[in-house]
C-alpha cells in the first residue's frame, strides 16, 4: 500500500496526485479502498473543499466532493472508482503499485482505469477552487469503490442509500471515452453516451460421475468441452443499435470514398461480419458493438484426480446490447449450451435504451478547441460501467476520459494489461479538459 505524498499543492498536480493514487493497492477483490479514499479527503479539506466519506461496509469507503456554483445551472457529476484490477500473473516492466515515472509516463495499475481519470478531475476540481472561480452550478465529484466487481458497495449503494447526494444531477462524467483511434490519417474521439448491459451467468454442466480409470465419453468433462467449443464459435445475430448507426456512419464520412462506401457496409447486416473481417484488429474492436457476446471466464468442479465429477460450473460473462432485454438475450444463447447444462443468471443491470445527448456537443467542442484535428463522434461502450446504477436516478454518463494518447498506442487493449501506463501530457491535456467542462460549457439552465 502506498504512503499519502506530502505537499500542499499535490492534489493540484494531475501526474505526481496519480503516483500517489497507484501506490494503493487497491485490487479488487477485497478492495480496501478506504486509506486511498482518506488520503484523497484529507488533501481535498486541506485545500478547503468539502467532502463526505460515505461506506457500506469496513474498509468499503466512497467520498462525496462538492464544489459550489453560482446556481445557473443543474450541478454535474464527475465520478470514478478507486478499486483496480488484479495484477497478479502479469509480466510488468515495472512494478504495478510502484507509480514510476519515466521518460514521460507513469507506469501502474489504474494509470488507464481509472485513478489517471480521477487525478485529472481532482486536479480540475481544485484548481477552479483555489483560482477562486465559480462554476455555473455546483460540481459534484464521486469517488467509488467496488466498481471492478460490480458496483454493490459503490454506485449502487450511494444510489439506493443516498440518492439526495445526486439531487437535481441530469448529466455525468465518467470513465472509457474521449480517447483518440487513429484512422486513415485522422483523429477520431469517440464519446461514450451508452454501454452494453453485464449479464453474468453460471451453466451447471451435469453428466455420470465415475471411476478416473474407466473411460467416460458422456461425462461433465467431455459436455464441458462440447460447450467450450459451443460458445467459441457462436456469433449473435447482428444488431444495429442507434448509436452504433451514428458512429459508424460518422467515421465512414470522414474516410475516402472507396474506403467509405466499405465501411458503411458495416451496417447492413448480411455484410457486418465480411467487412468486420477484412477491418483486422479494428474489426475485432468493432465486433461486439454489432451483437450480444459472451465468454467463459472461470471453471469450477472436480475434487480429486481419479473421480470423475458429475458437474462442473461454468462462469460466463454476457453482454447484451442497448435496447434488448434478458429474454430477448437468453432465446439467442440458451439453445448453445445444449440439453445438459443448467444456466443460472447472477447479475444482469439494464441500461437505458435511450440516449439524452444534451451535453454531447458541449464535450465534442471542448476536444475539438484542444486538438483542432479532432473527429468527434458518440460511441457504445462494449463493457459496463458504473453509469448504468446513476441510470435509476434518470443520470445521463458520458464516457469522456480525454487523453491526447499518440499514434500506436492502444488504449483499449491496455486496460486490465500490464504495463498500463499513461503520458505525462496526456494528463496536463485531460485536466484542461475537465476544467472547461467544469467551468460550464454548454450546461443547461436550472
Amino acid at each position: 500500500m502506498g504512503n499519502a505524498t506530502d505537499g500542499s499543492h499535490l492534489i493540484e498536480d494531475p501526474a505526481a496526485l496519480l503516483q500517489a493514487l497507484i501506490r494503493f493497492d487497491t485490487t479488487n477483490p477485497p478492495g480496501n479502498e478506504g486509506p486511498c479514499i482518506d488520503f484523497v479527503a484529507d488533501h481535498l479539506r486541506a485545500a478547503g473543499i468539502s467532502c463526505e466519506r460515505v461506506g457500506s461496509e469496513t474498509g468499503r469507503a466512497n467520498l462525496v466532493a462538492r464544489l459550489p456554483g453560482c446556481g445557473k445551472a443543474h450541478p454535474l457529476l464527475f465520478y470514478g472508482h478507486v478499486d483496480v484490477v488484479t495484477a497478479e500473473n502479469q509480466v510488468w516492466t515495472h512494478p504495478p503499485f510502484e507509480g514510476l515515472l519515466e521518460n514521460g509516463w507513469i507506469w501502474g495499475r489504474g494509470a488507464l482505469d481509472m485513478k489517471g481519470a480521477l487525478a485529472m478531475m481532482l486536479a480540475a476540481l481544485a484548481r477552479i477552487h483555489a483560482a477562486g472561480d465559480r462554476p455555473p452550478g455546483d460540481i459534484l465529484l464521486a469517488l467509488l469503490a467496488d466498481e471492478e466487481a460490480g458496483g454493490k458497495q459503490g454506485a449502487q449503494f450511494l444510489v439506493r442509500q443516498r440518492p439526495d447526494l445526486f439531487a437535481g444531477v441530469r448529466y455525468a462524467i465518467g470513465e472509457f471515452g474521449g480517447v483518440p483511434i487513429h484512422l486513415d490519417g485522422k483523429r477520431f474521439y469517440m464519446i461514450q453516451v451508452a454501454e452494453k448491459q453485464p449479464c453474468w451467468m453460471e451453466a451447471t454442466v451435469l453428466g455420470p460421475a465415475g471411476h478416473g480409470s474407466r473411460p467416460m465419453r458422456e461425462g461433465s468433462m467431455s459436455g464441458l468441452a462440447g460447450v467450450l467449443d459451443r460458445i467459441h464459435a457462436w456469433r449473435s445475430p447482428i444488431h444495429i443499435t442507434d448509436v452504433t448507426r451514428r458512429m459508424v456512419e460518422g467515421l465512414a464520412g470522414h474516410l475516402p470514398l472507396a474506403k467509405r462506401l466499405v465501411f458503411r457496409q458495416l451496417l447492413n447486416p448480411r455484410m457486418t461480419d465480411r467487412i468486420l473481417a477484412l477491418l483486422g484488429e479494428l474489426g475485432r474492436t468493432l465486433e461486439p458493438l454489432f451483437r450480444h457476446t459472451v465468454n467463459a471466464t472461470t471453471v469450477y468442479g472436480g475434487e480429486k484426480a481419479n473421480v470423475i465429477p458429475s458437474e462442473i460450473t461454468l462462469g460466463l460473462d454476457g453482454r447484451i446490447l442497448p435496447g434488448f432485454d434478458l429474454d430477448d438475450f437468453l432465446a439467442e444463447f440458451r439453445p448453445i449450451l445444449g440439453p445438459n447444462a443448467e444456466l443460472d443468471v447472477l447479475l444482469h443491470d439494464p441500461s437505458p435504451a435511450d440516449v439524452d445527448y444534451g451535453l454531447f456537443d458541449s464535450l465534442g467542442g471542448i476536444l475539438k478547441d484542444l486538438d483542432p484535428g479532432a473527429i468527434v463522434l458518440p460511441m457504445l461502450l462494449p463493457g459496463s460501467t458504473d453509469g448504468r446504477h446513476l441510470a435509476h436516478l434518470g443520470i445521463q454518463t458520458y464516457g469522456f476520459t480525454p487523453l491526447s494518447l499518440p499514434h500506436g498506442f492502444e488504449f483499449f487493449s491496455t486496460v486490465h494489461a500490464a504495463d498500463e501506463r499513461v503520458p505525462v501530457n496526456a494528463l496536463a491535456f485531460g485536466t484542461e479538459a475537465y476544467a472547461r467542462v467544469m467551468m460550464g460549457s454548454g450546461m443547461d439552465p436550472s
